[in-house]
């Protein structure tokens, strides 16, 4: 979101359970759901700051996605300052990673954000799902992913260039090497054959080609120029191309529109071929598992009541994709300030986490045509960030 977004510590309990709870043989789909509690606006879109306590993580059992239930709510900070791809979900289901971006302390009689470090690690085959483990990453770490394999992860602290290296086998996640970059890296996604990642470099407008080997990454020094403020990426399933959401200045709505560009990976070297139009701040990014379509969440001055370019809801833009012919098809209103998007694994639903309104839009995918059902998943807070288990 916005550019800065923020993070907070929470109740005492370890986790408040929904239900019957969850079990080892967890029923599947899940999403994991990041809450901010520690950010809004006033009306004219000045940041308004909370004291940490309240933020929670969400596991929401999407086995009948037109009626997502909590299963498990965990006291663990989280921002929405950063890509809404700040956590992700093992390919196995096992384990989820969280990133803590910044946090809200006391300067004097006010508050103010500053850089976190931390990353949690939970444990999803504990009944119910735990806190395994917390490193310390660098300098506010931000958008993430989890390999293919499930065997590494990749971590862009926004804070000091660099992106963490990590190791994962089973709750034992460690820390293997550093990358150090010259400018901000925002967000890091792996290809599909786990042979290479994309970095998205906000400030630098550029994204980065890394090259992974077994259990090293290297950056290729192959640099994509970008549209402005390149924010969320996704790559397809056949790993042919890739998408990154551009969302123009310095990550917030403007008034102006922004484009997705469209990445061609069989290139040597990988190159944009394409940019889509989609509108005022495109932030959330997600790829259908079939490969025939992409979403863009739109910000669209959704969080700034007097500013010219306002609207009270943001929206969705619906991308088809016939190879790498990228044409935009549709645009759906979503809630206030819509963060992370996701395709449910089938491909046939999207859900879409509104901030303002606290709840996720659930839109039905029926072939390449999107309709609202109307249904909305009330959370019990700011969804900030979302990701899909496998």
């Amino acid at each position: 979101m916005p550019v800065h977004r923020t993070v907070g510590l929470s109740l005492a309990a370890v986790v408040l359970l929904c239900s019957a709870g969850l079990h080892s043989a967890h029923a599947k789909p899940f999403m994991i759901v990041g809450l901010d509690e520690k950010v809004w606006w006033d009306d004219d879109g000045k940041t308004i700051l909370s004291a940490p306590g309240k933020d929670q993580v969400l596991i929401v059992d999407l086995a009948n996605p037109e009626s997502p239930k909590i299963a498990a709510a965990l006291p663990l900070k989280n921002s929405i300052v950063g890509p809404p791809v700040n956590l992700d979900i093992d390919p196995s289901g096992s384990v989820a990673l969280v990133a803590d971006s910044v946090d809200v302390v006391k300067d004097g009689d006010a508050l103010k954000q500053v850089p976190d470090n931390k990353l949690y690690v939970i444990d999803l085959k504990s009944s119910p799902p735990k806190l395994a483990a917390t490193l310390t990453l660098g300098k506010q770490p931000s958008g993430l992913n989890i390999s293919p394999s499930g065997k590494m992860a990749l971590v862009a602290n926004r804070g000091d260039n660099t992106i963490s290296v990590l190791s994962i086998n089973g709750t034992d996640v460690k820390v293997t090497d550093t990358l150090t970059f010259p400018d901000s890296v925002s967000h890091v996604m792996f290809t599909p054959d786990g042979k290479r990642a994309l970095a998205a470099r906000s400030a630098a407008s550029k994204l980065s080609v890394l090259d992974i080997a077994g259990d090293k990454a290297t950056y290729s020094k192959i640099d994509l120029p970008t549209g402005q403020w390149p924010y969320n990426v996704v790559v397809a399933p056949n790993g042919k191309i890739a998408f990154v959401n551009e969302t123009g200045s310095g990550g917030s709505s403007d008034g102006n529109v922004d484009t997705t560009s469209v990445i061609d990976l069989e290139a040597n070297p990988p190159r944009i071929i394409d940019k889509v139009v989609v509108g005022d701040g495109p932030e959330g990014l997600a790829m259908s598992p079939k490969g025939d379509l992409a979403v863009a969440a739109i910000l669209n001055g959704s969080n700034n009541k007097k500013a010219f370019f306002y609207h009270k809801n943001g929206s969705l833009s619906v991308l088809k994709i016939d190879g790498k012919k990228v044409t935009k098809t549709q645009d759906i209103d979503l809630g206030g300030l819509p963060e992370a998007v996701l395709f449910t694994p089938d491909g046939k639903y999207i859900l879409a986490g509104n901030y303002m309104t606290e709840d996720f839009s659930i839109l039905k995918v029926n072939g390449t045509k999107v309709t609202d059902t109307g249904k909305r998943f009330k959370v019990p807070g700011h969804p900030a960030s979302a990701r899909m288990g496998h």
